[in-house]
């Protein structure tokens, strides 16, 4: 069998991939998840140049199908050849970037699970609920997450992110898909005391390290229906949250023809799309324990692998 699955549906035309974004020597790179180990691509670009091939996440994104398609034929070719396994690593002496290192948005939709919306006594939202994260709230797989010590109250979400491939502005429902890259995992991490503290959610959203997302960017052809993922998140390996996207009240092409009426999705832009029930928030008050320093969360959604990290104590 090839490292990679050449296969292709729909309009978007990707290979099936699961992207890397890891750091070494202080700059990201781009690997690529195979059966054999995790591919190198600057490091095989360095010693078999060959033109049109993405060097980074962006590039690729950016480059839609035709830059993964060169992708993949590359890796194939690469790791057919008498050299191919010198450019693989071991996926545990990585070190992960956020698997979208640089999105221009990070736009967040709130209250998007009916049973999520019920727990916290909400009521179920006429239309999307909006916010934003910003880039410093951006963590790899496996990367330490800072607790504010202006908090008392952590919390924990499990969502599907969609990545965008295409400038998208006022498309409909029924195209919108058709714009989407991939998705990946993310933990919406979550400060209740200061998200609450305002009727604007930002600040308990925004802090260092509180947009986990990866460990893969895996494209959309692979995935498949994004409304139909099972989501889970445990804390210390015990489950908090398991669902599925099918729970959404609002579906991924929905949210994206819904965005692009009132601002321009670009290449790389992610949206979280929402956190099922089981956050600590929607626990009887006597029994909300709170994250503490060591914790370790992991969440996980169907295809996209697991993503986890650790809390600890801001320095």
């Amino acid at each position: 069998m090839d490292a990679l699955e050449h296969h292709s549906t729909g309009e978007r035309g990707l290979f099936f991939m699961k992207l890397i974004a890891f750091v070494e020597n202080g700059q990201d790179r781009l690997g690529v998840n195979t059966e054999r180990g995790v591919f190198d691509v600057a490091a095989a670009l360095a010693s078999q140049p060959a033109d049109g091939v993405p060097r980074r996440v962006h590039e690729a994104i950016e480059g839609g199908s035709e830059a993964v398609r060169a992708l993949a034929s590359y890796v194939d070719r690469v790791l057919s050849g008498p050299a191919g396994d010198s450019f693989l690593r071991n996926e545990e002496s990585l070190v992960f970037a956020p698997c979208v290192p640089n999105p221009g948005k990070i736009v967040c939709v709130g209250l998007n699970y009916r049973k999520h919306a019920e727990e916290t006594n909400s009521p179920i939202p006429e239309y999307p609920v909006l916010f934003s994260k910003f880039s410093n709230s951006l963590a790899g797989h496996r990367q330490d997450v800072p607790i504010p010590k202006e908090t008392q109250k952590m919390d924990y979400e499990v969502e599907l992110v969609i990545v965008i491939g295409r400038k998208a502005k006022h498309v409909s429902r029924e195209k919108a898909l058709d714009y989407v890259f991939g998705y990946c995992a993310a933990n919406d991490v979550s400060a209740r005391d200061l998200q609450t503290r305002t009727h604007q959610w930002l600040l308990g959203k925004s802090c260092d390290g509180f947009c986990p997302i990866g460990p893969y960017l895996v494209t959309a052809d692979e995935v498949g229906d994004p409304n139909n993922l099972e989501l889970k998140c445990t804390v210390n390996g015990e489950v908090r949250q398991h669902s599925n996207t099918s729970d959404m009240i609002f579906r991924c092409d929905e949210l994206v023809s819904y965005i692009s009426r009132h601002m321009t999705l670009m290449p790389g832009d992610i949206i979280l799309t929402g956190t099922p029930e089981g956050v600590i928030l929607g626990y009887p008050k006597e029994k909300q324990v709170w994250l503490k320093h060591g914790d370790t969360m992991t969440v996980e959604v169907e295809k996209l692998g697991a993503l986890t990290n650790r809390l600890v104590n801001e320095a």
